[in-house]
Order: structure tokens, then sequence, then C-alpha cells
């Protein structure tokens, strides 16, 4: 496949869309609210992983996640499993720790639901978050599942703080498989809880030892779609090598751009901090790279050896949060 076809396959895909889409809710709440999507108690912009609110010394972290219906449906006990895992993951990729999430459920009857409490409560004990409460409605006509978060940063990682001259790293746990036929890499299912954790617990080190101030956990939008949205928030753009991106051994590029990890995320690092960094990752065995550089541009170019083509231009056409969510 040339990089022009993966880059149109990448624009039509469902993940890609499905964050597209946030650009007119951005847009619609950016008319209406006072300050636009800025509000004056957050410390980064809309668009961020999560909000974050200056609380003390450090900041109070609040994020969602939805399932959506499908994969609620088709494979519940991991569709509860994953609700928690990227909850985490998202407090994480923002400097935290987590400190405990709640859920909202909706299914038709409570065998229908039994799975799903099942793999929430498994994830809650690998990660070491409790559930504190929630909604329940099992007198729905059909599943569906949202899980919301709390934590606490002393010090953040933003999707604002990328700077032009930076190395655009991405650090992964390949040790996983896919879960068929869906996107999900699955590399925290089977994992020891104490490797999960300790695997996790280098985000908050990054962001309070100044090593990194700009990361985003790799989403449903794949590496790539992931690099866009951390990009766009930051007003800059990249040049991305697909060679250099990490890859377990048998997986189609074209397929592993668009995977979602369990463990997976973008960081913006300044050029004196990159060995550092690697070093981290690479000993607790986890696959780390510098995969592009960032620059003052408005443009993502991605390119293989001497194939190069235009993913995004944010000048264009926003990608998921526009003129209406950065201030």
């Amino acid at each position: 496949m040339s990089v022009a076809d993966l880059v149109a396959s990448l624009r039509e895909s469902r993940g890609f869309r499905h964050k597209t889409d946030i650009v007119d809710v951005v847009g619609a709440l950016a008319k209406r609210l006072p300050h636009g999507t800025h509000d004056l108690a957050q410390a980064v912009a809309l668009g961020d992983d999560c909000a974050a609110l200056a609380d003390g010394d450090g900041y109070l972290l609040f994020a969602i996640e939805g399932m959506v219906s499908d994969f609620v449906s088709a494979m519940p006990w991991f569709a509860g499993y994953s609700s928690v895992m990227v909850n985490v993951s998202d407090i994480y990729a923002m400097g935290g720790r987590p400190l405990a999430v709640v859920d909202a459920l909706w299914s038709p009857g409570i065998g229908a639901a039994d799975e799903v409490l099942a793999g929430m409560a498994a994830a809650s004990v690998a990660y070491g978050v409790p559930i504190v409460g929630g909604h329940t409605n099992t007198r729905s006509d059909a599943a569906q599942l949202a899980v919301s978060i709390i934590g606490r940063a002393k010090a953040l990682l933003s999707s604002f703080n990328a700077k032009p001259g930076d190395s655009l790293m991405m650090a992964i746990d390949l040790r996983g498989h896919f879960e068929e036929p869906y996107p999900f890499w699955n590399a925290s299912v089977d994992a020891p809880a104490g490797r999960l954790r300790g695997d996790l617990e280098l985000l908050p080190q990054l962001a309070e030892s100044g090593l990194c101030d700009a990361a985003k956990d790799i989403s449903m939008a794949g590496t790539l779609g992931t690099a866009l949205m951390l990009l766009e928030c930051s007003r800059v753009g990249a040049r991305i090598d697909l060679a250099r991106i990490p890859k377990p051994d048998g997986v189609a590029l074209e397929r592993w751009v668009t995977a979602f990890p369990s463990f997976g995320y973008l960081l913006s690092v300044r050029p004196e901090h990159v060995d550092a960094v690697q070093a981290l990752f690479d000993a607790r065995a986890l696959s780390c790279a510098v995969i592009g550089s960032v620059d003052a541009t408005s443009q993502v170019v991605v390119q293989q050896e001497d194939d190069a083509a235009m993913l995004w231009d944010f000048q264009r056409e926003p990608f998921i949060v526009g003129k209406g969510g950065v201030t």
C-alpha cells in the first residue's frame, strides 16, 4: 500500500470519523459558554485526555469514556474491562494517578449486565482503582456503558505542550494480541498486575521529573489519529516516519496504525531529554522509539522511505478542536 493510499484509508476510518465529530460538539459548546471551551478553572483547554482542575499544589483530573454499543453487545466482559482500563490510561497520560471510577450501565436484563460488571471488576483489581458507585438501568432495550474517573497529578503531561523541535516518541507494550475482529491490542488482561501498575507509573515519573510535559494516550483513532490530536492542540505540525513506528512482527502496518492499544502513548520530548526518556521505557521492556519530528507548520506529513503524503493540514480543516477548542 502506498502512503497516499494509507492516508486515504485512514481519513475514511471509523476511528478518524469518530474523532472529527468532536469538532461540532466543541463548536456548539464554545458558542454557549462564557469563556468558550477554556474554562478559567481548568489548567488546559478542551481537547486533552482529562479535564485538569487546579487543586492545592496539584491538579484534580476528571475524565469519561463511553464504549460503542456494538462492542458492548459482542464482547461484554472485555468491554467492561476496557471501560476501566482506558480511563486509567487517560489519567496516566496526563501525568496523574487514578483515585476511583463510577459507571453508567444500561442493559436488557441483569444477565446481560453480569459479564460487563465482571470485566469492570477484573480491571479494577488489576489496576488497583476502586469502583465507588454509578448508575444502572437493567430494563433498557440495548446495551450501553460509560465510565468516569477522577485522579490527581502533581505535574501535568498535556496535549497543549508540544513544541517545534521536539522529538515525537511512541511508547507501547507489544506483548499482546488483537481481540479479533476489533482493533484492540490487548497487552493487559494476561499481564501481572504489578507490571501493569509499574509500567503506568512511568508517566507521572516523566511529568514530575521534568523530562516531558506533552503526551497523549493512543486512542481509537490509532497512532496517527492520536498524533493529529496532540499536534492540533499544540498548534504545531510534524513529519512522521512510518518505518520507525514500533510494531509487532506479522502485523501489517495499515492495521497497526489504526490499533487501539491497552498501553500506548505518544510523547513530545525536548531533544536533550530523548535518551533519558528512552532509557526509562527500555528498562521496563516496553517498546519506545522516536517516530518523527515536531515543527512549526500546521501540516502533518507521513513518509516511508521516499514515499510521502500529507495526512492533515490544520489550517484547511480542523481535526478535533479547531479554533473553538483552543484559546
